[in-house]
């Protein structure tokens, strides 16, 4: 038996060993020699700003050839100098040897950079390396192109206990403070240019008796959950003007995210929002476009204010995760305004107040995901979470030349609520309205016949817009809106949001034809 345990266990050595001889790779393989392909023959990281990483973009390596191969080298040009980083097949690094890739198999380099462009002396540097494979003879390489900005960052600073600067918003329910990541912008902060963009981390609050203005063509770019608060006492003056361009939009006022590769151009809920708080004191808004916010504008309080609390022209607002412009109890005067697609609503009046719009498109065209609100709703009342509505005055809301669409059969909501006033208009107006099933048939707000709420409408009339689901709300040759609006409201509105004459045959709508 001692003797058959001696032989058995030398046996099962054995056995092993030539089964992992058997299975062993041999990494010895021939070095490549030249012919190595690419997914890209320029990898180009897009715009980011100074001293902030870049996102991670990916090249891929083909072994186009029945054999296994081995890469020499693979390295940044500048060498450990280059402010490139490199991941090759899962190893971080700058500068990688004798790569095996086998026989009609690819391997995947993943790329970032981070750079300081201090030094360049220059609002903008193109900063460029390039991938090398193999070297002599054999080598060939892949340039690396990055567009660098320089910028102005505005951020909470770090408190001592590691905790980050923070804003009282008020009390919850129970006497708990709600705050907010953010920071009072100082004297010196308050007068944007268009001389360097600005980045914002947080929310920059605009405190009482300060002024915060933006000249034509600022740009602002906000991080994650960040956004501007213009709180009680303080003003919002943004100054933007007609540009020369309509892509360009080179003296308009641009709100976006900081997220500045091309595939984010278009994505919404980036940032937070602008939020013009209860109290705040004649905001002044002309030719400024958010894009790709939570809630695109948030105006409270002031309702009966002998101005408005927001007086906006000459804008646009779009691709709102949730709202577009939302006015909670507030006032609101508006004209050449282009609400676009949201999430849920293009413009929501809430809790009463009072607003006057004036040759604006409001219109949803929501492709993102499943949208249940209107493109306009209007409401008295607002909801808490255990169900009790609060209600105020709808003191007025009119709505003059303007029209109301969407890619839904009902783009209007009215929703009043007892014992408050519920007082709105519209005239010379486009709006989508289709009630199939005679859910709104005996409501006296949807009367479209009735003359103190409605006159000159036109239901469900095309207004063949350039673009709807790209937020381009121009119209064409076949527009109802040509020619229908009322003569004298375009009188006060001389020229559309282009700056082209209206005071003959005017659209109505933001644009002319």
């Amino acid at each position: 038996m001692a003797v058959m345990r001696f032989v058995f266990v030398p046996l099962v050595l054995f056995c092993c060993l030539i089964w992992i001889s058997s299975c062993r790779k041999d990494f010895d393989y021939p070095p490549s020699s030249g012919q190595l392909e690419f997914s890209k023959d320029t990898v180009f990281l897009d715009t980011v700003f100074s001293n902030i990483g870049s996102s991670t973009y990916s090249l891929k390596v083909f072994n186009r050839t029945k054999e296994d191969i081995e890469i020499p080298s693979i390295r940044l040009g500048e060498g450990a100098n280059s402010q490139y980083r490199l991941n090759v097949d899962g190893l971080a690094g700058k500068e990688f040897s004798n790569v095996p890739l086998l026989a009609r198999d690819s391997l995947y380099i993943f790329i970032e950079t981070t750079y300081d462009i201090a030094p360049a002396a220059a609002d903008e540097f193109l900063y460029v390396d390039q991938i090398l494979f193999d070297q002599g003879a054999n080598e060939q390489s892949i340039p690396l192109v990055t567009l660098v900005k320089e910028a102005i960052f505005l951020f909470p600073s770090t408190l001592a206990n590691g905790s980050k600067e923070s804003l009282l918003l008020g009390l919850d329910e129970e006497g708990n403070e709600l705050r907010i990541e953010g920071f009072i912008l100082e004297d010196d902060e308050l007068n944007f240019t268009a001389d360097l963009p600005y980045v914002i981390y947080g929310y920059a609050a605009v405190a009482e008796g300060k002024v915060l203005s933006m000249a034509a063509g600022t740009r602002v770019f906000f991080h994650e959950n960040s956004g501007i608060l213009v709180g009680t006492g303080g003003s919002l003056q943004i100054n933007g003007e007609l540009s020369e361009d309509p892509e360009l939009l080179e003296k308009e006022v641009i709100f976006e995210g900081d997220r500045l590769e091309p595939e984010f151009a278009e994505v919404p809920g980036q940032w937070g929002t602008l939020w013009i708080a209860p109290g705040s004191v004649e905001n002044q808004i002309a030719y400024l476009t958010i894009k790709n916010a939570t809630i695109g504008l948030l105006a409270e309080g002031n309702p009966e204010a002998s101005s408005p609390t927001l007086d906006i022209s000459n804008s646009q607002i779009y691709n709102s995760t949730i709202v577009n412009l939302w006015g909670r109890n507030t006032s609101i005067a508006a004209e050449n305004l282009v609400l676009g697609n949201a999430g849920n609503h293009s413009l929501f009046c809430q809790k009463g107040g009072t607003y006057n719009f004036l040759h604006s498109t409001i219109a949803n065209y929501w492709s993102n995901g499943f949208r249940t609100g209107t493109t306009l709703r209007l409401s008295s009342f607002e909801t808490d979470s255990q169900g009790n509505q609060t209600g105020e005055d709808l003191i007025q809301a009119n709505f003059i030349n303007c029209i109301v669409e969407g890619n839904t059969s009902r783009e209007l909501s009215l929703e009043s609520l007892e014992g408050f006033d519920f007082n709105f208009f519209f005239s010379h107006s486009l709006i989508k309205f289709t009630d199939s099933g005679g859910q709104f048939s005996n409501d006296p707000l949807y009367d479209f016949a009735n003359s103190i709420r409605y006159q000159n409408l036109f239901l469900n009339a095309d207004p063949d817009f350039t673009d709807p689901f790209g937020n381009l709300f121009t119209i064409g040759a076949t527009s109802s809106a040509l020619g229908n609006a009322d003569l004298q409201t375009a009188l006060l509105v001389p020229f559309d949001l282009l700056g082209k004459d209206r005071t003959e045959d005017p659209a109505i709508g933001a644009y002319q034809e």
